[in-house]
């Protein structure tokens, strides 16, 4: 596929397999993380894989490449992987329109963006380019939700005085801006120590759409358990959205985080991470979207820019939570 096509995920066929998932299409497979094996997939030139579609809903456990879900129809998300120039906000904000215009197109009624999408992930150009939400980017990702009727979510710049922070904004389709949520946990590993850059967060934050409850997290999040669960529990979160730029020597890391927050917590996750390389960091792409019981509902490669769309479903959630109640479980008289 070329970068940036669309790819619509009901003309392939996606097979929950070993190392993520390999979503399989005449020309390619990418694999993302391994499930127990259980039974032999021969479909795409895929023969000696194992695949294991795990019995989410009702009946007998069935195995092989079909199961039966909900058949409410749900609501349609985007998910964008792209890279963004350091510094070069109009450039940036021209290849956002026309992700969001596809994804519009092919009825999404949401797309998530991933980190620092007006500035791009350099220290430097943060920096310099960072703007106040009433200029540079925001008014521009404002008029573009309206003008096409889709609800936005994107890491963006937001300088307030003498701080800069890294952000997330959730704008809905008329174009207003509903949630804005600042990184809380600031990565601190060179090369990509925020801290002389970035002031934390100190607040998480969530926002409905449409029968859903979207939890904001950005990026390093996705490590620290607390946020998701502070999220479920305080929020009523249900869809944890991502946006990340999570670089390629912890590739591994990202897709067992992202799998195990949806599964722990019972509700679907949509990150949106980077591509290609801002000051010598390669990012690792790896978009997805994952539901309640840790199904891939739909995923990218490593390595090229691309819009992946799948639904999400009420009933999804309620099934996999009636099926197995943890939350009800839990031993609060034991935690601290």
């Amino acid at each position: 596929m070329a970068a940036g096509d669309v790819e619509d995920r009901k003309t392939r066929q996606d097979i929950v397999l070993g190392r993520w998932a390999v979503s399989c299409a005449p020309s390619r497979c990418f694999n993302l993380l391994l499930l127990p094996a259980q039974t032999e997939c021969n479909s795409a030139g895929l023969t000696g894989w194992k695949a294991y579609v795990p019995p989410v809903l009702s009946g007998t456990p069935q195995l092989g490449v079909s199961q039966k879900r909900p058949t409410n129809i749900g609501v349609k998300i985007a998910a964008a992987q792209i890279t963004s120039t350091p510094g070069d906000l109009d450039g940036n904000l021209r290849k956002v329109h026309d992700f969001a215009s596809r994804a519009k197109e092919s009825g999404a009624e949401l797309i998530v963006f991933p980190e620092m999408i007006d500035t791009g992930y350099s220290m430097p150009a943060i920096q310099k380019h960072a703007t106040s939400w009433n200029e540079g980017a925001m008014p521009r990702l404002q008029e573009m939700a309206k003008q096409l009727s889709l609800a936005i979510i994107a890491g963006v710049s937001d300088r307030d005085g003498a701080r800069i922070y890294n952000s997330q904004a959730f704008i809905d389709a008329a174009g207003n801006i509903l949630a804005k949520y600042r990184k809380t946990h600031l990565v601190t590993a060179a090369p990509l120590d925020e801290r002389p850059v970035f002031a934390p967060g100190d607040r998480f934050m969530s926002c409905k759409f449409n029968n859903f409850n979207l939890g904001l997290t950005i990026c390093y999040d996705l490590r620290f358990p607390e946020v998701t669960r502070a999220l479920t529990l305080e929020h009523g979160a249900n869809v944890f959205i991502n946006s990340s730029a999570w670089p390629f020597p912890r590739l591994e890391h990202l897709r067992i985080l992202a799998l195990t927050r949806a599964i722990e917590n019972q509700s679907y996750l949509i990150v949106a991470n980077r591509v290609g390389t801002d000051d010598g960091v390669t990012f690792c792409g790896t978009s997805a979207i994952i539901d309640p019981y840790g199904v891939i509902v739909a995923a990218a490669s490593a390595d090229r820019e691309e819009l992946i769309q799948g639904e999400i479903s009420e009933e999804v959630i309620t099934s996999v939570r009636k099926r197995m109640a943890v939350f009800d479980h839990r031993r609060k008289d034991l935690y601290r």
